[in-house]
């Protein structure tokens, strides 16, 4: 843990950093459109080491594919101060082998929002890092504060 200006930081070893992407919903895919970075919000799956979504045909799929991304999920807890952040980085990839769609159609993972998500896509991080540390800001003076996904 590092100690600046009375902020903890701890870096989060992988097994950490997985599990807290298991216990988040909702992640954002970074990617680069036109020479430009771009983000995504997207919800998502852990499946056997790597992170899997779905989505439509559109920007964010064409820029994914076969490409490196990035993608970060946090959460925070109002009540202890603390935040977390995990990002994943790696090549994303269409999954098209039969047997590979039909085991990623029986993850729990369905569309948000209306319209055809008919393409499957798993981020095979190459690198993965968290960071658990504690916020600056008051915490749990404010009841009215959004909550975010749990610490543990």
């Amino acid at each position: 843990m590092n100690d600046d200006e009375g902020q903890r930081v701890q870096v989060l070893d992988v097994s950490r950093s997985w599990a807290l992407l298991r216990e988040a919903a909702v992640g954002r895919l970074a990617v680069v459109v036109d020479d430009e970075p771009d983000i995504f919000p997207v919800n998502y799956v852990v499946d056997h080491g790597s992170i899997v979504f779905r989505t439509a045909e559109g920007t964010k799929l064409a820029a994914a594919l076969g490409k490196v991304v990035a993608f970060e999920t946090d959460g925070y807890s109002a009540d202890t101060g603390e935040a977390w952040s995990v990002v994943a980085r790696g090549q994303a990839q269409e999954i098209r082998q039969l047997h590979d769609v039909l085991d990623s159609l029986e993850l729990p993972l369905s569309p948000w929002h209306g319209g055809a998500k008919g393409h499957l896509v798993r981020i095979t991080p190459d690198r993965l890092t968290g960071l658990r540390f504690t916020t600056a800001g008051p915490h749990s003076e404010n009841p009215e504060s959004p909550r975010r996904a749990p610490l543990e």
